[in-house]
C-alpha cells in the first residue's frame, strides 16, 4: 500500500529500526534515534542494493517519489545509481576544490613549507586578497586572460602599478601550481606580458660621498631614542646586511668569540646561508646589545611584548627622526653606500664585495668558489670597513 503524508507523520519510532515501505522499491527507515531517511531499494548486477535519497521532512513524499523515478531511470539504463550519485558528488568536490582561491591558498601552504619567509607569504596572501572577489570562487581552468587583465587594471588605475604588477606574478605562481596539480592547462597571465604599465623603478636612496656618510655616522652617534634601536642604526652601516637579515637576527646565529654571524637559508633573499665576519666594532656593538636583549630569541626584539623582532620600519624611522628623508637614506641605502666606497678603494676584490653583499653569481662553480676563496679578504675588509667608518664618523665637519 502507498504511503502518504498522514500516514507517514503518524508513524511512531521503536527500539529497532523501523521499514514503511511506498511503491516501486521506496521505503522510509524509521530510525530509533528519530531519523526518518528516504531509501530507494534496486537490484543491480544481480545484487540487491539500497539508496539514500534524502531524509525527511527536508525531502517530501511526492519529492522522494521524483528521486525513486530518476533512479529508476538510470537504472534501466543500464548504470548503477549509487554508483552515478557517488560520481556526481566526487566530481562536486574536485570543482570545489579547483577555484582560484583554494588553488591559490594550497600554492601559499607549499611555499610556506618549503621555507619562504612569513613575511613573505603574509604579503603574497595580501595579493592573493586583491583578486579573490572577482576570481576566487572561479574555477582556475575556466579563468582567461582578458579575465586576469580587467582585475588588474582595476588595481593599475588606482596608481598602484607595482602592485598590480606583484599580483601579476602571483597568480603566474598559482596558475603554474594548477597545472603541475593537473587542474589547469594553461597559465593566462603569461599572455599579460606588458599589457601592465611598468612602474618607474625606484633606487634605495643612499649617501655616496665621504663627508655625507661621515655626517651621517656623527648624527647616528648622536641618536637618542630606544637604546636597541640605537644600537641596530649604529650596527647598520658596519654590516651593510639587508635590513630584514639585521632586525631579525638571533642570538643563537652569533659566536662572538670566533667574531661570526651565520644567517641561516631561511632567511636569506637567495636561499643560501650567509657568513658575516664580524669587526671589533661590530661585536662591541652586540656586546652592548646583548646586556639589554641577551635572554631573549632576537638580538633586536620589539619592547611589547619583547618575544618578535623589531618593526621592518624601526631604522628608517629612527634616519627620519635624525632629519633623512626618504629620498636621502634608507636602511637599504646602507648596501649601496658600502658597495660604492668599497669598489671606489681599489683595495678589495669585487667578487669579494659582491659576496659580502649577498649577491647570487650568475655561474654556480663560479659562485662556489668564491664563496670559500674569498672568506679571508672578506675578514680583512670587514675590519677596514669598521674602521674608515669610524674614520669618517672622527672627521672634522666641511663648512
Amino acid at each position: 500500500m502507498a504511503l502518504s503524508d498522514t500516514t507517514i507523520k503518524a508513524a511512531k519510532h521503536g527500539p529497532k529500526p523501523i521499514k514503511l515501505f511506498d511503491t516501486d522499491g521506496l521505503f522510509l527507515l524509521l530510525q530509533p534515534s528519530g531519523g526518518k531517511l528516504w531509501r530507494v531499494k534496486y537490484r543491480f548486477a544481480g545484487k540487491e542494493k539500497k539508496l539514500s535519497v534524502g531524509k525527511y521532512p527536508e525531502v517530501g513524499l511526492k519529492e522522494a517519489r521524483r528521486r525513486r523515478d530518476q533512479a529508476r531511470a538510470v537504472l534501466a539504463s543500464g548504470l548503477d545509481p549509487a554508483e552515478q550519485k557517488r560520481l556526481v558528488k566526487e566530481a562536486e568536490r574536485q570543482s570545489a576544490a579547483t577555484t582560484f582561491s583554494i588553488v591559490g591558498e594550497e600554492y601559499l601552504a607549499k611555499a610556506s613549507l618549503e621555507g619562504r619567509e612569513a613575511v613573505t607569504i603574509k604579503k603574497s596572501r595580501w595579493l592573493l586578497s586583491l583578486m579573490t572577489p572577482a576570481l576566487g570562487h572561479r574555477p582556475i581552468a575556466d579563468i582567461k586572460a582578458p579575465e586576469l587583465l580587467g582585475v588588474l587594471k582595476k588595481v593599475e588605475a588606482k596608481g598602484h602599478l607595482e602592485t598590480a604588477r606583484r599580483m601579476r606574478s602571483l597568480a603566474g605562481r598559482i596558475f603554474r601550481h594548477a597545472i603541475a596539480t593537473a587542474r589547469a592547462e594553461n597559465d593566462p597571465s603569461a599572455q599579460l606580458r606588458g599589457a601592465l604599465t611598468a612602474p618607474r623603478v625606484r633606487h634605495h636612496s643612499a649617501l655616496f660621498d665621504e663627508g655625507s656618510v661621515g655626517a651621517l655616522l656623527r648624527a647616528i652617534e648622536g641618536y637618542e631614542g630606544q637604546p636597541l634601536t640605537a644600537i641596530a642604526l649604529k650596527l647598520t652601516p658596519h654590516l651593510f646586511v639587508r635590513p630584514g637579515e639585521l632586525r631579525q637576527a638571533e642570538w643563537a646565529e652569533f659566536d662572538l668569540s670566533s667574531a661570526l654571524w651565520t644567517i641561516p637559508a631561511s632567511k636569506m633573499k637567495m636561499r643560501e646561508p650567509h657568513r658575516v665576519p664580524l669587526s671589533k666594532q661590530s661585536i662591541a656593538l652586540l656586546q652592548a646589545a646583548q646586556t639589554l636583549s641577551g635572554g631573549q630569541k632576537y638580538v633586536f626584539s620589539s619592547l611589547y611584548p619583547g618575544n618578535r623582532p623589531m618593526s621592518e620600519n624601526t631604522i628608517n624611522a629612527a634616519l627620519r627622526r635624525l632629519g633623512y628623508t626618504s629620498d636621502e637614506m634608507t636602511a637599504h641605502g646602507f648596501r649601496a653606500t658600502a658597495s660604492s666606497l668599497l669598489n671606489e678603494s681599489g683595495k678589495w676584490s669585487p667578487d669579494a664585495i659582491e659576496r659580502a653583499l649577498a649577491h647570487r653569481d650568475a655561474n654556480s662553480i663560479r659562485g662556489t668558489y668564491h664563496r670559500g676563496a674569498h672568506w679571508e679578504e672578506r675578514v680583512r675588509m670587514a675590519q677596514w670597513w669598521s674602521d674608515y667608518l669610524d674614520e669618517l664618523r672622527a672627521r672634522p665637519a666641511s663648512n
